[in-house]
């Protein structure tokens, strides 16, 4: 009777496991290879000519983070004037990414709907077929 434990709390502690979440292998092994990756943002977009910039002046410097920190504290300072031509450009890949993604889309619905129409039309021949030969038996 001592230490006075509910029941509820033991159930958890014999390893009872609802709705267990799926490991990132399994996620991942689902994703199609021929859709369209999403666009960077603008702050992306600045990275990459920031990147070279930062490798230029510091040539010696191998760490990831620290040309990431540097970045993002320069983003962070500039103006809205600055940032303009990497919010164009990210604009632009965006545009370009929902174009190709409705292209893509378009593509997976024609095939589910060719899948259905082959389908439907198999079924129909087969009903088709059967009721061609009842009328030849009962004549």
């Amino acid at each position: 009777m001592k230490g006075g434990k509910s029941k509820g709390k033991a159930d958890n502690k014999l390893g009872v496991k609802k709705n267990v979440p799926q490991t990132k292998k399994e996620k991942n092994a689902v994703k199609d290879p021929n859709k369209p990756k999403r666009p960077a943002s603008a702050f992306f977009v600045f990275m990459e000519d920031f990147r070279k910039q930062y490798k230029e002046k510091h040539p010696g410097n191998k760490s990831v983070a620290a040309v990431g920190k540097a970045g993002g504290d320069k983003w962070k300072h500039l103006t809205d004037a600055e940032k303009a031509p990497y919010i164009a450009k990210a604009e632009k890949r965006k545009a370009e990414y929902e174009k190709n993604m409705d292209a893509y889309n378009r593509k997976q619905a024609g095939e589910a709907d060719e899948e259905e129409e082959s389908d439907k039309s198999k079924s129909e021949v087969d009903e088709d077929d059967g009721s061609d030969e009842e009328d030849e038996d009962d004549d």
